[in-house]
């Protein structure tokens, strides 16, 4: 087991072979194993439920009070997009 495993705990990476779904850390400790499902898209569906990390949705999902300063960036940044995209003009139209 490497020290980042024994500190951090594993890191797994989940995959789909036909209907066996196979982890494995993806800090080479040799960490992992493998599930059989009654299909592919079983083992598919898991696969790709268990290989989200946290952090792929931060901000969307974050503590009201914890993350708070996050949350209001990210909706200032989307008002921000959204503004742009209106006030560009339609194809065609002319600019005064």
């Amino acid at each position: 087991m490497t020290l980042a495993c024994r500190i951090f705990g594993h890191d797994y990476a989940f995959t789909a072979e036909g209907a066996t779904m196979r982890w494995s850390c993806v800090r080479e400790c040799g960490a992992g194993g493998s599930k059989e499902y009654g299909t592919a898209s079983q083992a598919a569906r898991y696969a790709r439920a268990f290989d989200r990390k946290d952090t792929d949705d931060l901000g969307r999902r974050a503590p009201f009070l914890g993350l708070f300063p996050l949350r209001m960036a990210r909706a200032l940044k989307e008002r921000v997009k959204r503004d742009e995209a209106r006030r560009e003009p339609a194809p065609g139209r002319r600019q005064a």
